[in-house]
C-alpha cells in the first residue's frame, strides 16, 4: 500500500523512537488555539467556505472539551500532539482534513510552542514579582539589624541586613528585565511561514497574528522555522536567575551554621537527620542550589543542538522542548519555595553584632576619618593597617582600647573619632546613594516598591 511517496508503513521501532507525545502533549490547548486562529483565517480569506471553517472550529472546541474531561486519550502511534488533535478532529468532523491547508507542522510547532511558552513566562513574571516583594518586606523587617559584610569570605565592613536583602532585589530586578526580553523576543507569529518558504495560497498572516495576540507576523519564513533564539533568551534568564538563587542559598546555608549562627531558618523548611537527632539541615536551600546545574545544563543542551544545524528545520529541533519544560518547572518551583522561605527567615541581632565587635571591620572608618583630617588615604591605610596588626598580636579588639592607646598608634585620634567607632555609626554614616546607611536603606525600600508597582 502506498502512503504518499512511501511504499511501506513506518516501522514500529521508528515510530516509538521519533514520537514526541511525551514532550508536547502539555501544549494541546495552545495547539488548538493556534488551529482555531488558522481556520478562522482560512474562512475569512475564502480559502475555505465560511461554513466549512465554522464546522472545523466547532470540531476543535469539541476536541478540547474531550481532552479536558479525559474522554480523549492520545495515541503514541500518531507521533505528537498535533497529529493526535487533527486525527480526532477529522473523526468528529470529516472536514477536519482541510485544517492543515496552507500550514506545515514546522510553522505549526513553532506557533504552538510560542503560545504555550508565552503563557508560562507571563506566569513566571508574576511569581518573580512576588519573590521581589518578599525581599523588600524582609529588607523592611531587618533594616536596622547590623551584620558583617564580607569580601573573600572575610569580614569587611558592617552593613544593614536590609541592605543585604535589597542586593538580591536588584539582582532579581535584572532577571525580570531578562525575562521580559525573552517574552518580547517570542512575540512574532510563525503561522504562514509553512515548511520554510511560505505558501502559494492567499494567507492573511496579519489576521492570524492579531487573533493570537502576537505583535506581528515573523518576517522571514526561513528564519521563522529555523530559529530557537526565543528559547535561548528564556534559558539565559533561567540560568542567571538560578545562579543568583544558588549564591543566595550559599550565604544563608553558611550563616545558618553554628560557626556563624546569625541567620535563623524556619523549621518548616528544614529537615532532620536519620541518625543525628541534633541536626537541622537546610535541605530546601541545598536542593535549590543543586538544581542550578540542571537549568544551566538545559541551556547548554540547546546551544549544542543548534550549533551545527543547517537552515532551516531539522528534526533535531524536536528535542528543543525537553530541557525547556524541565527548566520551566524547576524555575517555577524554586521561585515559589524560596519566596515562602525568605518570608520566615529571622536574624539573631546579638550574634551578628558580636561577630563585628570581635573583629576589625571598622578599620576603613578609621582610615577615612584620618583622610578628613588631611592625611592622604594611602598613608591613612598604612597607619590603620599597622594598628590592626598590633591589635591581633596583642589579642585586643578596637572596642577594648582606651583613647590613650589609640593615640600611641594614631596621634590624630581624638574623642570625635572614638564616637564613630561603633557598628551603628559605621552603617549610619554610609549615607551616599546606594550605600548601606539606614536612611539610604529606607529610601531604597520605598523606591523598590515604586519600581515593582510600575513593572509592566
Amino acid at each position: 500500500m502506498w502512503h504518499g511517496r512511501f511504499k511501506t508503513d513506518t516501522a514500529e521501532s521508528v515510530k516509538k523512537f521519533t514520537q514526541s507525545l511525551d514532550i508536547d502533549w502539555r501544549m494541546y490547548e495552545a495547539d488548538i488555539e493556534g488551529s482555531i486562529a488558522h481556520v478562522k483565517m482560512l474562512g475569512h480569506t475564502g480559502i475555505l467556505k465560511p461554513e466549512e471553517a465554522l464546522k472545523i472550529e466547532s470540531g476543535l472546541h469539541e476536541v478540547l472539551k474531550e481532552i479536558q474531561t479525559g474522554k480523549f486519550t492520545p495515541s503514541e502511534s500518531l507521533e505528537d500532539v498535533h497529529m493526535n488533535i487533527e486525527a480526532r478532529l477529522t473523526e468528529i468532523e470529516p472536514l477536519g482534513a482541510k485544517l492543515h491547508t496552507g500550514r506545515s507542522r514546522n510553522d505549526q510547532v513553532a506557533t504552538t510552542t510560542r503560545i504555550y511558552l508565552r503563557k508560562r513566562l507571563h506566569s513566571l513574571t508574576e511569581d518573580l514579582k512576588e519573590l521581589m516583594r518578599v525581599f523588600l518586606n524582609a529588607a523592611e523587617r531587618h533594616k536596622n539589624i547590623i551584620i558583617p559584610g564580607y569580601t573573600h569570605m572575610q569580614q569587611a565592613q558592617p552593613v544593614s541586613m536590609g541592605h543585604y536583602w535589597l542586593s538580591w532585589f536588584e539582582a532579581f530586578m535584572r532577571d525580570y528585565s531578562r525575562l521580559h526580553f525573552a517574552l518580547d523576543s517570542l512575540n512574532e507569529c510563525p503561522l504562514g511561514a509553512g515548511a520554510l518558504a511560505g505558501s502559494t495560497l492567499p494567507l492573511d498572516r496579519e489576521m492570524t497574528s492579531q487573533l493570537l495576540g502576537f505583535d506581528s507576523p515573523a518576517r522571514n519564513s526561513l528564519d521563522t522555522v529555523a530559529s530557537r533564539d526565543y528559547m535561548m533568551d528564556y534559558h539565559y534568564f533561567a540560568s542567571m536567575f538560578m545562579i543568583h538563587i544558588s549564591r543566595l542559598c550559599t550565604d544563608l546555608i553558611t550563616w545558618n551554621t553554628q560557626e556563624f549562627a546569625f541567620v535563623i531558618l524556619p523549621d518548616a523548611f528544614c529537615t532532620g537527620s536519620s541518625m543525628m537527632p541534633q541536626k537541622k539541615n537546610p535541605d530546601v536551600l541545598e536542593l535549590s542550589r543543586g538544581k542550578t546545574g540542571q537549568v544551566i545544563g538545559n541551556m547548554i543542551d540547546l546551544l549544542i543542538n543548534l550549533k551545527g544545524l543547517p537552515m532551516t528545520y531539522n528534526r533535531d529541533l524536536q528535542e528543543d522542548k525537553r530541557g525547556l519544560w524541565a527548566s520551566l518547572d524547576t524555575v517555577e518551583s524554586v521561585m515559589k519555595i524560596i519566596a515562602a522561605l525568605i518570608d520566615e527567615v529571622e536574624v539573631d541581632e546579638k550574634i551578628s553584632r558580636s561577630g563585628i565587635d570581635k573583629g576589625y571591620s571598622l578599620a576603613t572608618d578609621i582610615a577615612e576619618y584620618l583622610v578628613m583630617k588631611g592625611i592622604p588615604f594611602r598613608d591613612a591605610h598604612t597607619i590603620t593597617g599597622r594598628l590592626v596588626g598590633w591589635c591581633i598580636e596583642n589579642n585586643i579588639a578596637f572596642g577594648d582600647m582606651s583613647l590613650e592607646q589609640w593615640k600611641e598608634h594614631i596621634p590624630d585620634a581624638d574623642e570625635a573619632m572614638m564616637k564613630i567607632l561603633s557598628p551603628e555609626e559605621s552603617v549610619r554614616r554610609r549615607n551616599v546613594y546606594g550605600a548601606t546607611g539606614f536612611e539610604q536603606v529606607k529610601k531604597q525600600i520605598t523606591e523598590g516598591h515604586e519600581r515593582l508597582d510600575a513593572l509592566r
